[in-house]
């Protein structure tokens, strides 16, 4: 109670003080009250001056001694990892270590240092600038959001080179380990942005929350927030520029919004709802082992989405009863050559045996033309999201395509695999991949290298023209998964990456509902199970609109599944057909919404 005393204290302290507010994308629910601790950018202290040529090969030395430094902090944090640590971290610090080593970051910048003759600093920052416009041609959003990684990694290198310390804060050596939990839960950091490293570091401490200028929801810092649950907001553009270090800020995560120098009134509320927020998700662990059945006895299937095989720990810590999305693209970033079929196999191998029997859905490659799997080859594509990608450029490329399929197959003689198509908009296209497919079961026959002969073949719906068309597809497939993040952009025109128009991104406009509610009438007629792997699966705000229209299969990130079980447990069948009739007979988004927030006060 301390703590809380001492922030009405400041509150008051404050109250001369405007308060206000700002909106970002929460990427981890929760709330948190606390004092700001800004942490430092050293991007934004980087500066330009000119050297002299005999200074140019000690400079040269000083980068690569910075380089040695950042790549010995990182292998340090891996190695500190322990064993109960979540999944993504390893992967994080693997991934940065691979792109600190990459000639790009390594070398490019000595060249730079020697043509320009000038300091590291700006040599680093130059070369990452180029990298990051590359990133931002990628069609692929969570390809494209890597760019915040290098980003992240050449900030490290920057404040190595200026000499900077650590950004967490310093509370004492010789606190108390439980005075400094108490301290440090009252913190909350405010950055420009924060790379997975620094984080891990952060969780060795109880910080309260972390706030962001910049970051999407796919990010690999969003992607960190939510496997620690810290609650966290990015994109948040002048967070560190309007907030002074030590004011008193509020953090909803689930909203979006930072309330900055709140009033008593205002606090006093959030105390409350700080409080609620924590019974709740005790309460959520309860239902863990329950199955996710309607309160009138409908099964709901609730699956994960993953990245590779180290979330699976996640999968099974949030009660998932199977995969429903493995994004195989995880196996192919930053590596100059594609992972052969050895390497693929085992990936895929190593899931399927871990989920014991479980269904395993595994997305085949989905990657554009203007991300090679060289990525020193360049192809330049005016509009990628209409481009050469996931199934087009695995048909343009058969043999990357074979040599997928028979790792696939391979796996599948371990556990329960699916095998899900992504992006396709033609029955061609359906029809090419089936003869390829045997094509691949039939060189492994030859091979006599067992594996599934009736393995289940999917076709993702997140075209417009796929979803209107979805009966055809489904009569040659097994199942059917909607990819609402690309439907909903595809059928609105909006990148919802563009903070232009990203406001305009809404998965309830009756275009979109009527497309998924296409989709799931077609898979209801033929016999065909239908699921979303989109982001829509894992908003519970959605999860009783979704179940009334017909949807029994759910996959999403491993920490809503919970959340979106309680939506299940506490639903009624009935009522839901009759509420989702509804909202499918409006064609006004303004009428929509309302009545979808009505769904979840019965």
């Amino acid at each position: 109670m301390s703590n809380l005393h001492q922030m009405r204290q400041t509150s008051e302290a404050l109250s001369a003080q405007s308060s206000f507010s700002m909106h970002g994308i929460g990427v981890s629910s929760g709330i948190a009250i606390g004092h700001a601790h800004l942490v430092s950018n050293a991007l934004l202290e980087v500066v330009h001056y000119q050297l002299p040529n005999h200074l140019i090969d000690d400079e040269i030395t000083r980068f690569k001694n910075a380089i040695l430094t950042v790549n010995k902090e990182l292998e340090i944090l891996r190695g500190s990892l322990s064993k109960n640590a979540p999944a993504e971290l390893s992967a994080f610090i693997n991934t940065h270590l691979m792109m600190l080593a990459d000639k790009s970051l390594s070398e490019v910048p000595l060249e730079i240092i020697r043509k320009e003759s000038c300091n590291a600093e700006w040599a680093i920052k130059l070369q990452m600038d180029d990298i990051v416009e590359q990133f931002e041609a990628i069609e692929d959003e969570y390809l494209r959001e890597r760019k915040y990684d290098v980003v992240q990694v050449v900030e490290r290198v920057i404040k190595v080179l200026l000499g900077h310390p650590s950004q967490a804060p310093n509370q004492g050596q010789n606190n108390l380990n439980q005075s400094k939990q108490q301290q440090e839960s009252a913190i909350i950091l405010v950055a420009h942005d924060i790379s997975p490293a620094d984080a891990i570091q952060f969780k060795q401490h109880h910080f309260a929350a972390f706030i962001t200028d910049v970051g999407g929801a796919t990010s690999h810092t969003a992607i960190l927030a939510r496997s620690l649950n810290i609650p966290s907001i990015v994109a948040l553009q002048r967070a560190r520029d309007l907030i002074n270090d030590g004011e008193l800020i509020i953090v909803d995560g689930t909203l979006g919004v930072v309330i900055v120098n709140p009033s008593k009134e205002i606090l006093a509320e959030y105390e409350l709802r700080q409080n609620q927020w924590a019974i709740e998700q005790q309460k959520l662990k309860r239902i863990k082992s329950t199955k996710a059945v309607t309160m009138d006895g409908t099964a709901i299937d609730l699956f994960a989405n993953i990245e590779g095989p180290e979330d699976v720990d996640a999968v099974k810590a949030s009660g998932a009863t199977g995969i429903g999305l493995y994004r195989t693209e995880f196996l192919f970033m930053n590596k100059r050559e594609m992972p052969d079929e050895e390497e693929q196999f085992q990936a895929y191998k190593k899931v399927a045996e871990a989920m014991h029997q479980l269904p395993v859905t595994i997305r085949t490659l989905d990657l554009g033309a203007d991300k090679q799997m060289n990525p020193d080859s360049v192809n330049d594509c005016a509009n990628p999201a209409l481009g050469l990608r996931a199934v087009r450029l695995c048909l343009a490329e058969p043999q990357i395509f074979h040599t997928q399929l028979r790792a696939l197959l391979r796996a599948s003689h371990f556990g329960h695999i699916k095998i899900l198509v992504p992006m396709l908009s033609t029955l061609s296209e359906l029809r090419q991949t089936k003869l390829l497919l045997e094509r691949a079961k039939l060189s492994l026959r030859k091979e006599n290298i067992p594996f599934d002969e009736n393995i289940a073949l999917g076709g993702m719906i997140e075209v417009p023209a796929a979803a209107i068309n979805a009966e055809a597809f489904a009569k040659e497939l097994d199942f059917l998964s909607i990819g609402t993040n690309d439907l909903i952009q595809y059928t609105l025109a909006i990148d919802r990456t563009d903070d232009a128009v990203a406001h305009l991104y809404n998965p309830l406009h009756p275009s979109v509902l009527k497309l998924i509610s296409i989709t799931i009438k077609a898979g209801e007629k033929l016999g065909k199970s239908v699921s979303v792997c989109g982001e829509m699966a894992g908003d519970a705000k959605l999860t009783k609109l979704l179940i009334g229209m017909g949807l029994r299969q759910l996959s999403m990130h491993p920490s809503n599944v919970l959340s979106v079980k309680q939506q299940v447990l506490h639903s009624q069948m009935s009522k839901l057909i009759i509420n989702a009739r509804k909202v499918l007979s409006h064609t006004d988004l303004e009428k929509i919404e309302p009545l979808v927030s009505k769904f979840n006060l019965h």
